[in-house]
């Protein structure tokens, strides 16, 4: 039997998928990773927990399938877009990651936006400069970390990390120099004079390839670490919500995936590039088309955040149920009405990214009283996360981008009551799939793709399907508008008064 290797590096999770070629899916393992916050709107992690939890995975994979490492025909990474990873001349990462939604570089976002005229960096990159890009990111640890920076030969992102573990031959994938604000998307590359705006020079980014392309084969040192067979194909690597997308079965025009991540991604499959400096253009995995997207910097980290918080007796509580205590929390508030009992929370955790671009924004909870418990704000939680994917949604119909199929992934997707709340919100039907393999699964499809063992994109539909339709309960949608209508409301008031809050002496 022949088969292929998925590996997912995520924010909380390394993930490893085997499948076959006629849509089976052979084994899944996961090890947990670590966002590490030590600061405020700080985001890291750490690279080498990524690479020996790949060297842990691959054994386990292959031991619960029965499979010898020979059966691996190729290997395919995805992970986190955009992270900034600098290496030194010998290839050893210099520091932690700096994560996608890590908001640290606030004051140079601002300097870049003086140095560059945002029309001009529009038309070039089809995006807004905002906490995402690496270019501030860059320039923070040039100011900051002057040593760090100084020693950095290479800058990569997440799934070009283990891929060049993997290989030894150092590449970027092209999302991830898109998102960074590196791509030229008008003329097509890597725009040198962006580059240089970061403060290094064009060299210190690797070769660019696309997603699919060869990227390699596995060293021997490689081999031994992992147990993989010298020699087996790498691929280019892939953007993790792209292929959490393309998974889900977003392939044709008006497809939207909301993926209930750490982060929450939403995006929408189109013919053409269509840009606007308040969202996220990307490459999709298949030739051809493109994915118009947004990314909440925090969504289902806020609902972990509440869960971390949970005094003993609510643990208690949940374990006595036989429950999660995400799941136990649902059940609490099922019964509450739409409006969480006049709570309204703005999930700004980390600052936002889409559509707001502001990493200045807070966390913010509003209505609270005496009389309310835990499972209001729990509800609350939920129902803000929604009423982001609405905001998107808002801004994709003033681009004038048609939605059709809406369709729900990724942990959060298991929630009845979530994904009921987000149909209502929405005012659409929800696709659930079942069991989504999540990203893994795009990445081993690549591999699959790219070195010709599978030939047809469709047959992606083979390895994921449609769990339950969540219908929009029209009983509810007055109070969820204007619930929704508050959400909005709150933010425009308070964004003015966020950047003082960070004058406050820290913790």
């Amino acid at each position: 039997m022949r088969c292929l290797l998925g590996l997912d590096i995520g924010t909380t999770s390394t993930i490893g998928i085997l499948i076959d070629t006629e849509g089976g899916i052979l084994a899944t393992a996961s090890r947990p990773s670590a966002l590490v916050s030590r600061h405020a709107n700080w985001a890291e992690e750490d690279t080498g927990l990524w690479w020996s939890n790949v060297c842990e995975l691959v054994p386990d994979l292959l031991q619960s399938t029965g499979l010898e490492a020979v059966a691996i025909a190729a290997v395919g990474v995805t992970g986190m877009v955009p992270t900034v990873i600098l290496l030194d001349d010998s290839g050893r990462p210099l520091r932690p990651s700096i994560q996608q939604n890590d908001a640290r570089a606030v004051d140079e976002i601002e300097e870049l936006k003086g140095r560059i005229d945002g029309d001009d960096w529009f038309r070039r990159t089809g995006g807004s400069i905002n906490q995402q890009v690496v270019a501030p990111k860059l320039l923070w640890l040039a100011r900051n970390e002057p040593d760090c920076f100084g020693q950095a030969r290479t800058v990569m992102g997440s799934y070009d990390y283990i891929t060049y573990r993997l290989t030894g031959d150092a590449s970027i994938e092209g999302n991830w120099a898109l998102e960074a604000g590196f791509y030229n998307l008008a003329q097509g590359g890597l725009d040198e004079d962006l580059v240089r705006l970061a403060g290094i020079s064009p060299d210190r980014l690797p070769p660019l390839r696309a997603s699919g392309e060869p990227a390699g084969a596995v060293t021997q040192q490689a081999a031994g670490e992992t147990g993989l067979v010298a020699g087996t194909p790498v691929v280019t690597g892939c953007a993790d919500h792209i292929a959490s997308a393309f998974v889900a079965g977003a392939c044709e025009e008006g497809d939207l995936v909301v993926k209930f991540g750490g982060a929450g991604d939403i995006m929408l499959t189109s013919e053409r590039p269509v840009t606007d400096p308040r969202m996220f253009i990307d490459f999709h995995i298949v030739p051809g088309l493109y994915v118009s997207n947004g990314c909440m910097a925090a969504s289902g980290s806020v609902l972990n955040w509440i869960v971390a918080q949970l005094g003993q007796g609510e643990a208690e509580a949940a374990r006595a149920a036989g429950q999660s205590p995400h799941a136990w929390l649902d059940d609490q508030a099922s019964d509450l009405p739409p409006g969480a009992g006049g709570l309204v929370l703005l999930p700004y955790f980390l600052g936002e990214k889409t559509p707001l671009h502001d990493p200045r924004a807070k966390g913010t909870l509003v209505g609270l009283g005496l009389h309310h418990e835990l499972r209001h704000i729990w509800r609350a939680a939920l129902e803000s996360v929604a009423f982001g994917f609405r905001h998107h949604m808002d801004v994709f119909e003033e681009m004038d981008c048609g939605v059709g199929r809406v369709l729900a992934c990724d942990g959060g997707a298991a929630s009845d009551l979530w994904m009921q709340i987000t149909a209502d919100v929405l005012e659409r039907p929800v696709e659930r799939l079942l069991e989504h393999p999540g990203s893994s699964l795009g990445a081993a499809f690549v591999a699959g793709m790219g070195t010709g063992v599978l030939d047809d994109w469709s047959a992606i539909g083979r390895y994921a399907r449609c769990d339950r339709v969540f219908e929009p309960d029209g009983s509810r949608t007055e109070a969820y508008r204007d619930a929704y209508g508050i959400y909005r409301d709150l933010y425009r008031r308070l964004e003015t008064l966020y950047p003082a809050l960070a004058d406050l002496p820290a913790a």
